[in-house]
């Protein structure tokens, strides 16, 4: 084939492709899993924290549980809240009584753009979680390498599996755990992890609270699409 011949070739395919629709990219789907606990494969996606990094004394851990009577697979994420602190500690940190899951970074991002919700089907003990979105560093200072993080709580009802349901316009920016006093706007299109986190103090009025074990099933975390 000549040079001319093959040019006008890929012309020819470039176009059949831009005219080819795909109904999925015009209206992208209602739903959109990110993450399904449905394996041991998927704990390789996530790591824990605590403030055991800092001298705190609170501990978690992350494990699938088995179906039971023809169920799916769901992550545990469970441990004990502690509001001691280690007295050899090197570090002087303020505050303790917090325990985290975050998803390792993404291979680039999760565009999200087309999607309004977070939703989490989720069994807890009563307490109050806390959802995190980390985005692109563009609200911190140059230089920092922080991802921005966005927070939400979560109040999981005792026991029973339940669906949280979080528009992405309730997320607040935060910085290191405090929320900042500015008017800002999350950028869906380049989410770069999530977290769930929770701490022994604060939280909605009349949910547990306070030092001891926590634990928490997650079936799957899916972004949702209002229906218009």
């Amino acid at each position: 084939m000549s040079r001319f011949r093959g040019l006008w070739q890929a012309s020819v395919n470039a176009t059949k492709r831009a005219l080819t629709w795909n109904l999925e990219d015009l209206v992208p789907p209602n739903e959109k899993y990110i993450f399904n606990f449905s394996s041991a494969e998927e704990l390789k996606r996530w790591h824990l924290y605590s403030d055991s990094e800092y001298g705190g004394l609170s501990s978690a851990s992350l494990e699938i549980q088995n179906p039971v009577n023809g169920s799916s697979c769901t992550g545990l994420f469970s441990g004990n809240l502690s509001l001691d602190i280690n007295e050899s500690s090197r570090w002087n940190i303020s505050r303790s009584g917090f325990c985290g899951m975050r998803s390792k970074k993404f291979d680039g991002f999760i565009d999200l753009d087309a999607y309004d919700t977070i939703a989490l089907k989720l069994k807890g003990d009563g307490r109050c979680y806390i959802s995190t979105i980390y985005t692109e560093n563009w609200v911190n200072s140059p230089g920092q390498e922080e991802d921005n993080s966005w927070q939400a709580f979560v109040f999981v009802p005792k026991d029973n599996w339940y669906i949280a349901k979080i528009p992405l316009a309730r997320y607040l920016p935060t910085w290191r755990g405090n929320v900042i006093d500015a008017q800002l706007e999350m950028n869906p299109a380049r989410i770069v992890g999530l977290s769930l986190s929770v701490n022994a103090e604060g939280g909605f009025p009349g949910a547990k609270s306070g030092p001891g074990d926590f634990h928490i099933e997650v079936d799957w975390i899916k972004a949702l699409r209002s229906q218009t």
